[in-house]
């Protein structure tokens, strides 16, 4: 919600009339580990059902979330200026990852965020934490985990920055395909929402996730997956690194490369067959 109502307010800047209309996904609904209540899409698929029956002109969603097979009535007409992509290490008693006990138990949702704290340390306890961000803080507050993980950017959005005890490199935790972006997405015919959403994209971050999402996509992969990617973009290049982990945190494969901002998507492509060939595939499988 917090997402919709700073679109909301950024097109009315504009001169756009907004009406808010609240969804409530699987993954809003449901309680569990993501995988087993449905996986990729679970946070998506509502709204883009609401925009393909005509009941919304604008879904906004956490990129992240987003799956990556292009639905072909659909488009992601705008990527607003990205957040950081960075990963968050919350602790009410430890300063960072070195920091923390043999066998500290550490929350996260995520099968990408868990395999990269086993890799930085095989005797950490990881164990599976739902809900909002509030909420997961709470559990923190109430004893359950030693520390948690979180991205940075709902952390900073919500106004819980201080919170934050360490932030994670790259090296150290990859972030997830989309992380710290919106995809702002219409009806891929609705010419008047596109050419009124397109004023809030910006180039980079949108070139940034159009290579990431590729990765994934060839990579044949789902946002759930032990997948990390890293973009930046200095001039007209455009860098990409990527991580393909074991759940286990044992084995881990990585590539990097550059390439024209103009051809991101390929250069998405062209680091994924680089990882599949380096072996991410069997990796994947197991996932």
């Amino acid at each position: 919600m917090w997402q919709s109502h700073w679109v909301k307010a950024e097109l009315e800047k504009t001169g756009t009339g907004v009406e808010l209309i609240q969804i409530k996904t699987t993954g809003d609904i449901q309680v569990g580990p993501l995988a087993q209540i449905g996986g990729q899409g679970i946070f998506t698929k509502r709204l883009q059902i609401a925009l393909l029956e005509n009941e919304i002109d604008l879904a906004v969603h956490s990129l992240k979330d987003l799956p990556t097979a292009d639905h072909p009535e659909l488009r992601i007409a705008a990527v607003p200026v990205r957040e950081t992509t960075a990963d968050a290490m919350v602790s009410n008693r430890y300063a960072d990852v070195q920091s923390l006990p043999a066998g500290a138990v550490i929350g996260t949702g995520s099968i990408r965020r868990a395999a990269q704290m086993l890799h930085l340390r095989r005797d950490l306890t990881i164990k599976d934490i739902r809900g909002n961000v509030d909420t997961r803080l709470q559990k923190l507050d109430d004893g359950e985990f030693d520390a948690i993980v979180l991205a940075c950017a709902g952390l900073i959005r919500l106004g819980f920055k201080d919170r934050i005890a360490y932030e994670f490199s790259p090296d150290e935790l990859m972030p997830a395909v989309g992380q710290g972006a919106l995809g702002l997405e219409t009806r891929a015919g609705d010419t008047e929402t596109i050419r009124l959403v397109s004023r809030l994209n910006d180039k980079k971050s949108f070139h940034r996730v159009i290579a990431e999402r590729a990765l994934l996509r060839t990579l044949f992969a789902g946002c759930l997956s032990p997948v990390g990617a890293n973009t930046s973009i200095e001039g007209d290049r455009l860098d990409l690194e990527s991580v393909v982990l074991s759940r286990d945190g044992s084995q881990k494969v990585h590539y990097r490369e550059s390439g024209s901002v103009e051809q991101s998507a390929e250069l998405g492509e062209s680091v994924a067959s680089r990882l599949i060939a380096a072996g991410a595939g069997a990796f994947l499988r197991r996932s």
